[in-house]
């Protein structure tokens, strides 16, 4: 594994420490961009690279903000530096969510940082596509718990935000179980809740850490 970048990566006003794999649990969008804008001009001030995958209101939301924010969006765009994807079809084939397709294009997007010179990638994927395309909350927490085990060999933060009026209760217990970072809200901490990954995949393949949880709130 390689070594933690030397700089300080703040989120939410809190260095981060050794763990990148971040559950950020939002009520609105307004309470998500306290915390994800400073991330992301941070980032794109120091060089680093940043990449969020979302639907296309988020996308121009968030370029609208960081141009607000006095960030230069469109020579960031044009230079690599910042780069915004959609979730596309090949997530879910034929109603089953392919988990590893999805972790491999993560994966990718962070590779394809360091080869084009960037000391850090800056990862936030926005979650509204497992409601959108009904993925099994089993399934979604056992992706999870492979972006954790990818992340071990990356130094880049990857933060997935998730709308809290988008599952209940039981659900979002079970996708905090695969994060070692949480945040609500404005409040960024080590996540009591975590599991390592292979305590969760062994739950989920003796029947199911959420067979009765469903994604609405």
């Amino acid at each position: 594994m390689n070594e933690k970048s030397e700089k300080p990566i703040h989120l939410a006003g809190v260095k981060m420490g050794r763990h990148r794999h971040v559950c950020a649990l939002f009520e609105n969008q307004k309470q998500g961009d306290k915390v994800i804008i400073p991330f992301l001009k941070e980032g794109i001030e120091r060089g680093e690279r940043v990449c969020c995958i979302s639907g296309v209101e988020i996308r121009t939301h968030l370029l609208q903000k960081l141009q607000l924010a006095g960030i230069e969006v469109a020579m960031a765009e044009k230079g690599g530096q910042l780069k915004f994807d959609q979730w596309g079809p090949s997530m879910v084939r034929s109603g089953h969510f392919d988990q590893e397709a999805v972790v491999s294009r993560i994966e990718d997007m962070l590779k394809e940082g360091r080869e084009q010179g960037f000391e850090l990638t800056r990862f936030v994927g926005y979650m509204e596509w497992a409601r959108d395309n009904n993925v099994d909350i089993d399934d979604l927490v056992e992706f999870e718990t492979h972006v954790t085990r990818m992340l071990e060999e990356f130094n880049d933060p990857v933060i997935c935000a998730y709308n809290l009026s988008a599952f209940n209760a039981g659900a979002l217990v079970n996708i905090l179980r695969t994060h070692p970072v949480a945040i609500l809200g404005d409040v960024v901490a080590e996540n009591p809740f975590f599991d390592p990954p292979e305590v969760v995949l062994r739950e989920l393949r003796g029947g199911g850490a959420g067979a009765n949880d469903r994604m609405e709130g």
